[in-house]
This record gives C-alpha cells, sequence and structure tokens, in this order.
C-alpha cells in the first residue's frame, strides 16, 4: 500500500517555539521510508520564516502558500486526489480550509490534534482552526490524548472514527550521545503560563535548594519577569540536530505538563519519547493516565512537589539512575518510534476506508464552496 498524503500543518520548517515540527517530521520521514509520497502544506508566516531550520527534506515535499485562496488554486488538484488528505491543529484559517477540503477530497480526511487538552477546552469559546461542526465531516479524528478521550470525541462530537496518534520519537536522530553531564537536570520547552508553575516548583524551586548543582532550561518565548536563580542557564532555543546531545548533558530531564492536558490526562508531551530514547531519566509530573506510557519508579520517576526532586538527584544512585532510563528507551523503541505511528496511521487509514465502503447512509449535503468565497 502507496499513498499519496497531504498534510495541512501549522509548521514543519521551524522548530523555535513549535513543538508541531519534530512530530510532524518524525510521522512524515516514517512515512516515506514506508515509500508513501507526502507532501506538507505550510501558511509561509514572518515567525518560522525567520527561524527555520528545514526547507528541503530528501524523501518529501514541503510546499509554502501565502493566503486562503492559495489552497484551492495552487493545490486543489493535489488535495483533490490525494488518497488522504490531514489538517493539523493551529493552522491559520483552519476552519476554512476544513470546509473546502471536506469538500472536494475524495479520499480520507482527518483532523490532527496535536493540541488534544487544549481543544477541548476551548472548543466551545471558539478556536480559529477548528468548530464543533466541523468533527463530523473528518472521516478520521487523530487525537494527541488517548484513554477515554477518543471515545468521547466520538460520543460528544460526532466524530465518525477518532483514534489516538500519539507523538513519538524518530529513533534514527534521538540516540544515547557520549557526552559528560553539565547539568543536574534539565528542561526543554517553549514557554507557556499554564506550565510555569510547573516548572517552577520542580527545576527552578530545587535549583534553589541545591546552589551548588547546575540547572538548565532551553526554550524560546520565556518573558522578562521570569526570575532565574544564578545556578539555572538559559538557552533561548536548540535545534532538532541539537537535542540528543543536549539530553546526554543533563543526569535527569524534567517533564513538566500544561494545565488542560494534566486536567484531561493520557496527553504525552513530544519530550518525553524523545528524552528518553536519548537514554536520559525522566521526573516528571504527575497526570492521569502517564502510567500507560511508562511504569512509574520503573521507567520514569514522578514528583508532586520540589521536595521530591530533591531527594531524587541528591540521593538516586548512578546505577539505579542508568536502569530507569534503560527502561524507558526500550519501551519508546518497543512501542512510540516513529515507524509505530506510521503504521498506525496505515493501519486507521484501512479501517477508516472500510468504514466508508460499508456506510450506507450520506452526512447532509454540504454546499460546495467557490474560490470566492475563500
Amino acid at each position: 500500500m502507496k499513498l499519496s498524503i497531504v498534510v495541512i500543518g501549522l509548521s514543519v520548517t521551524s522548530s523555535w517555539g513549535n513543538g508541531h515540527a519534530t512530530t510532524y517530521r518524525a510521522l512524515i520521514e516514517a512515512l516515506a521510508r514506508r515509500g508513501h509520497r507526502v507532501t506538507f502544506l505550510e501558511r509561509d508566516v514572518p515567525w518560522y520564516r525567520e527561524h527555520r531550520d528545514l526547507t528541503k527534506p530528501v524523501a518529501w515535499t514541503i510546499e509554502l502558500y501565502h493566503s486562503l485562496r492559495d489552497i484551492p488554486l495552487r493545490f486543489g488538484r493535489l488535495i483533490r486526489d490525494a488518497d488522504l488528505v490531514v489538517i493539523g491543529s493551529y493552522v491559520p484559517d483552519g476552519i476554512a480550509i476544513a470546509e473546502w477540503t471536506t469538500t472536494h477530497a475524495r479520499g480520507i480526511t482527518a483532523f490532527y490534534d496535536i493540541d488534544t487538552p487544549v481543544t477541548l477546552s476551548k472548543l466551545e469559546q471558539g478556536l480559529d482552526y477548528l468548530s464543533a461542526a466541523m468533527i463530523p465531516r473528518f472521516d478520521l479524528y487523530l487525537s494527541f490524548a488517548g484513554g477515554p478521550v477518543p471515545g468521547m470525541i466520538e460520543e460528544s462530537y460526532g466524530s465518525p472514527l477518532a483514534r489516538v496518534l500519539y507523538c513519538s520519537a524518530d529513533a534514527n536522530i534521538y540516540t544515547p550521545q557520549r557526552a559528560k553531564p553539565k547539568w543536574a537536570l534539565g528542561y526543554l520547552g517553549t514557554y507557556s503560563a499554564d506550565r510555569q508553575p510547573v516548572l517552577d516548583e520542580l527545576l527552578l524551586a530545587p535549583a534553589r535548594s541545591l546552589p551548588s548543582g547546575q540547572f538548565v532550561v532551553a526554550g524560546a518565548q520565556y518573558p522578562e519577569h521570569v526570575t532565574w536563580p544564578t545556578n539555572v542557564a538559559r538557552i533561548e532555543h536548540i535545534t532538532p540536530k541539537q537535542h540528543a546531545t543536549f539530553y546526554a548533558e543533563q543526569r535527569f530531564t524534567l517533564n513538566a505538563t500544561r494545565a488542560d492536558m494534566k486536567a484531561l490526562g493520557y496527553s504525552p508531551s513530544v519530550r518525553l519519547f524523545e528524552a528518553a530514547a536519548c537514554g536520559t531519566p525522566i521526573i516528571s509530573d504527575r497526570w492521569p493516565g502517564i502510567e500507560t506510557i511508562f511504569e512509574p519508579s520503573r521507567e520514569i520517576l514522578l514528583a508532586s512537589g520540589s521536595r521530591e526532586v530533591v531527594e531524587i538527584l541528591r540521593d538516586m544512585p548512578d546505577e539505579q539512575r542508568r536502569t530507569i532510563a534503560h527502561n524507558a528507551r526500550r519501551r519508546v523503541l518497543a512501542e512510540h518510534t516513529s515507524d509505530h505511528r506510521a503504521r498506525q496511521l496505515e493501519a486507521y487509514y484501512v479501517e477508516t476506508s472500510a468504514r466508508r465502503r460499508r456506510k450506507t447512509t450520506r452526512l447532509p449535503a454540504v454546499r460546495p464552496m467557490q474560490v470566492a468565497e475563500l
């Protein structure tokens, strides 16, 4: 089975302040290795244009567009003829693009929600990239959150088929590196106001309690009002090519979860899989469903407050630390690589196609949108 796939996403060309980029890259590279023809469509906007770290991948195609009208005018035939069209969360003018795509695409249409907890918490208030009315029009809803969440999307929002598609680690890039640890604990992630309290409690507070230790926070968009202890190094941006070495330079790395993701649960971040694949032991905040991803105490360390983090950093023997890291890496290689996700997506495509063939009733007719309306 070799598919023609179109992905319309936020940005794959820039990882600067954009956690979607490594998720898309890993999945698409795996799909391309498996023989699928993939084209990624991205709105050309100043922020990502100024911080691009990928322009011409070898095995798949990136197309930049400038306005909503480019979708039907430049890529209409590509979208209509594709076997699978995937529209991601946070795409500019995503609702209008989804309306046009679900009306004109002949193949399977899917919404890939890389931020499912955030989407569901704000859906009724109104989003630029998705409306509740659009969900039933997609053949498939790919959810960043697992557990009971896909079933809830089907029952509460009328999705014909919702399935979990977690992010992953590209095992060709995220591998253990030889490096002497510089930092007792580190964190990699863009600033988020609802995640900052976790970072304060589980990294900055331990740094103040262990003034002789060295800590690091890497990521963009942190505001000036954040007060950093003197033993916390700040790095504005690390490219994906540097991630593996960065993780190797940490004795432990921190996973800090956004409020909506903690509340919904079953929503692992891409950094969890990437750090584990690099063989760096992870300390994480607690949230429902984390035990379905990694086994606590054996594959991951959980902490509710700074005291627990300090005890881990100060007291855990190196042999135990390395064993936990080894177990987590083995779990990722067994279940959470980008190749696993590509095969899952193939299976979902087959399932959705079979469901469409069996379907005897059609959705209410929708008046085709004209190019001028876009």
